[in-house]
């Protein structure tokens, strides 16, 4: 087996979230389950096929998010992924539609940061073993850190 880490391209002032999933019907049902959510959200997702003809299948609102969205499946290349690449939202906004969708197996990540995708070929194929998302911790917050973070989450509309 050969492991590899693949660093994904996250959108400019945007996120990605990766996921597993099962069935070909996917890559429709997450987009209803993000219109209906966040309709004022762009977003572009893209679900790789694991038999048949092993499509990357694609839908989404926003172009430039789709084709972001694509790219990054195809560079992973595991079955049975999906990538959704957002902007004018966050993922909280439609993380628990996301994992309520009947075929979703799994979240990989959610984020903003840098992220890699831990993948594992075998002779059948790929598979994602986990995630490398942003930075190590560097060490404890401290008071001014924890106004910090207050701070942030009333600016940014999370808390009151």
């Amino acid at each position: 087996m050969d492991l590899q880490a693949i660093r994904l391209e996250v959108p400019e002032n945007g996120n990605l979230i990766l996921g597993q999933t099962h069935f070909i019907k996917s890559v429709e049902d997450l987009y209803e389950a993000i219109v209906n959510t966040a309709p004022q959200m762009k977003f572009g997702i893209a679900f790789n096929e694991a038999s048949g003809a092993c499509l990357i299948r694609a839908e989404g609102n926003d172009e430039d998010l789709k084709q972001l969205a694509i790219r990054n499946a195809g560079l992973i290349g595991a079955g049975h992924l999906f990538v959704i690449a957002l902007r004018e939202g966050f993922p909280i906004n439609v993380l628990g539609r996301i994992k309520d969708v009947p075929e979703v197996c799994s979240i990989f990540c959610a984020t903003a940061n840098p992220v890699e995708v831990v993948v594992v070929q075998s002779e059948q194929g790929r598979g994602v073993l986990g995630v490398i998302d942003g930075s190590s911790p560097q060490g404890v917050e401290g008071e001014q850190d924890v106004a910090w973070r207050h701070g942030l989450l009333r600016r940014i509309g999370y808390k009151r």
